[in-house]
């Protein structure tokens, strides 16, 4: 009897991240608002990380702003950011680190391979790295099983792939 499958992936497109982050810097630099000011956001995309520098609580705001409009124009999901604490910086100015999550980690996997089984369904999970495959022999079992973390609000964007 043939099994089928599909797999649970959380990966973010880096292409559409960087024009994202292309946009919101030509945003800052034009907005009167920041003229003047020691704004800035650097992205490193070895480290996966993003730095917002600003004056003040204020403008590190409508700095982190601008960058999320950015990104849910470019359907790039703001549950990858993993926001850190501002802190003081050189020149009066604060920082504030951003990490762009890839991928599940084992504890979410883990959370994940509770929810479908909990569900009752005839179906087997196996988590590989950063994906989680889920298998049954009946084509509805998965569909179910699809349906029903697509309606749950994970902490994760979920993406379903290579259904067979």
């Amino acid at each position: 009897m043939a099994n089928f499958s599909f797999d649970i992936v959380s990966e973010i497109n880096w292409q559409e991240v960087d024009n994202a982050l292309n946009q919101a810097q030509k945003e800052l630099a034009q907005r009167y608002d920041f003229k003047g000011s020691k704004a800035a956001i650097d992205y490193d995309q070895k480290e996966k990380k993003m730095t917002l520098v600003a004056d003040d609580d204020y403008k590190l705001r409508a700095l982190k702003d601008i960058l999320v409009d950015k990104m849910t124009k470019r359907n790039v999901s703001v549950k990858f950011l993993i926001y850190g604490d501002p802190e003081p910086a050189a020149g009066s100015t604060l920082r504030q680190m951003i990490i762009i999550s890839n991928g599940i980690p084992k504890e979410k996997a883990k959370e994940l391979t509770g929810i479908i089984k909990d569900l009752k369904l005839k179906v087997q999970t196996q988590i590989e790295g950063e994906k989680i495959r889920v298998m049954s022999p009946k084509k509805d079992e998965l569909q179910a099983a699809i349906a029903h973390l697509r309606s749950l609000d994970f902490s994760l964007p979920l993406l379903f792939c290579n259904y067979r």
